[in-house]
C-alpha cells in the first residue's frame, strides 16, 4: 500500500431487526454513500401481471425487488423461491418490465401483462 492510499476502517453496522419469516438480503450503498438494508418478506404471490404484483407488494407494506436485489436473492436464498419467473420493480419503457428466473438466474425484459410470480421486500435506511 502506498502512502497516498487512504486507510479505510470498517465499522460493524447494526443490522435491522427482522420479523418472523423475514430474511436479510443485504445492504446496498448508493452513489451518495447512504446504506439501505433490504429485507425479503415472507411468502410469495401467485402468477399475475407486473402492475398487479406491484400493487400486491405495496398492499403488504413492501415493494418488488430491484434487478440487483433479485440477483442477490438468487445467489443467497435461491431455496426460498419456486423454480419459476419473478417480477422485479424495474420498468423498461412503456409497458415493459424486468423479471428473473429462479431456475437458472437469467433476467429478461418483457411485456407487463405477462403472468409471473412475485416476492416483496422492504427497505430500511439506518
Amino acid at each position: 500500500m502506498s502512502e497516498r492510499e487512504p486507510v479505510i476502517r470498517m465499522k460493524y453496522l447494526p443490522l435491522p431487526l427482522l420479523a418472523e419469516g423475514e430474511l436479510y438480503l443485504g445492504g446496498f450503498v448508493d452513489e451518495h454513500g447512504e446504506l439501505t438494508h433490504t429485507i425479503l418478506l415472507p411468502g410469495d404471490n401467485d402468477e399475475s401481471s407486473w402492475l398487479a404484483q406491484m400493487e400486491w407488494a405495496k398492499s403488504i407494506g413492501g415493494d418488488l425487488p430491484t434487478r440487483v436485489e433479485l440477483a442477490l436473492a438468487y445467489a443467497k436464498h435461491r431455496d426460498q423461491f419456486d423454480r419459476n419467473w419473478y417480477w422485479s420493480n424495474g420498468e423498461e419503457g412503456y409497458s415493459w418490465a424486468w423479471y428473473q428466473t429462479f431456475n437458472g438466474g437469467s433476467q429478461y425484459c418483457g411485456p407487463q401483462y405477462s403472468q409471473f410470480r412475485a416476492r416483496a421486500v422492504r427497505r430500511l435506511s439506518i
